[in-house]
């Protein structure tokens, strides 16, 4: 059996407390962030949170529980608005009462509130890992803050911050971007301390918000217009990346790659030129002169069995391809690679 919690608590320190108190154990308090520790009968892991000015809070969550858990937002006079960023296994969402219940994906990102009727539900799953990071904003508190920015913005995010008391119901997800997941990084890596500490982390989730309220127009537009790189799209980037790496004597064309790793053509090319400022045949023959390089370094292959074994028929092409990157002919860097090996063992005698 599952087990059902309930908050009313819109402070989200309030909310880790309000957990800590429920399975009696400790917590522990430092300026505006506490954080608990999991007990071993419930599962591992822990919960983190910060609170900040004008009703902008975090919650870092990484755990495994050994039940399934619904934690039931409930409804109260003043609704947050809550973004969740996904980094692990999945979990699910649904407004009590609708029955319909939405995943948000590893690499997900969903931005939410409920109203007076239908609270906010998301269930964690038993035995699978659980690592989210939550950013929650009372639209009520945050009023005063962002006032004079919203008649710029996107009109449905101006209606969705001017709904100060959580009257409509929405739901939008999508996967995040790679900004983004930097910043997350950034918060957990941080090793600044005390007032340093939470000024960092305040100025984050303002960055945070920042890229997500981009990415929420940007997923507005056609898939092939969209400019801002998700970080699900970087995994696939990466992924086209080592498949170039494992195969430089047989690299897919761009086409085929691009079919291998789920992209269209634009996206793998735009997404190398953001992670590698190359595009995939300038990797692709950065690669093969790093190689190539190595195999004259480590083996006795002549130029033409290296220009083979690393996916090129033509000698002279790789010969201006290997000048081009190091201002030498293969033929004259192995020559300097001879010299230094003579030098090197006339010394040794």
């Amino acid at each position: 059996m599952g087990t059902k919690k309930e908050f009313k608590e819109l402070n989200v320190v309030d909310v880790v407390k309000d957990i800590a108190h429920r399975l009696d154990v400790d917590y522990r308090e430092e300026n505006n962030e506490i954080c608990m520790d999991i007990p071993k009968e419930a599962g591992t892991g822990h919960i983190k949170a910060i609170s900040f000015s004008h009703g902008v809070g975090i919650l870092d969550v990484d755990i495994t529980l050994k039940k399934d858990t619904r934690f039931v937002l409930n409804q109260s006079l003043v609704q947050p608005l809550e973004i969740v960023f996904n980094r692990e296994k999945s979990i699910w969402h649904e407004f009590e009462g609708q029955e319909k219940l939405t995943e948000i994906k590893h690499l997900e990102s969903a931005i939410f509130s409920c109203n007076s009727k239908y609270g906010n539900v998301l269930t964690l799953k038993a035995e699978e890992p659980v690592c989210f990071f939550s950013l929650e904003i009372n639209r009520k508190l945050f009023e005063e803050k962002i006032e004079s920015f919203l008649p710029e913005m996107n009109e449905d995010l101006e209606g969705l911050f001017r709904d100060v008391n959580g009257i409509n119901l929405f739901f939008h997800k999508a996967h995040y971007s790679l900004d983004i997941a930097k910043c997350i990084e950034e918060i957990n890596q941080t090793e600044d301390q005390g007032f340093t500490k939470s000024v960092f982390i305040e100025g984050k989730c303002y960055e945070i918000l920042a890229h997500h309220l981009r990415q929420y127009v940007d997923d507005a537009s056609p898939s092939e217009k969209r400019t801002i790189l998700r970080q699900s799209t970087v995994v696939k980037i990466e992924h086209a990346a080592n498949i170039i790496d494992e195969s430089l004597d047989q690299a897919p064309d761009v086409l085929t790659l691009s079919k291998k790793v789920g992209l269209n053509q634009n996206t793998l090319q735009n997404g190398f030129q953001s992670l590698f400022g190359l595009s995939v045949k300038e990797y692709l023959q950065n690669k093969r002169m790093e190689k190539a390089r190595h195999l004259m370094e480590s083996t006795h292959l002549n130029i033409t069995e290296i220009t083979y074994r690393i996916g090129i028929t033509s000698r002279s092409y790789f010969s201006k391809l290997f000048k081009e990157r190091y201002s030498m002919s293969p033929k004259q860097y192995m020559q300097k690679l001879e010299a230094t090996k003579e030098k090197d063992d006339t010394t040794a005698i």
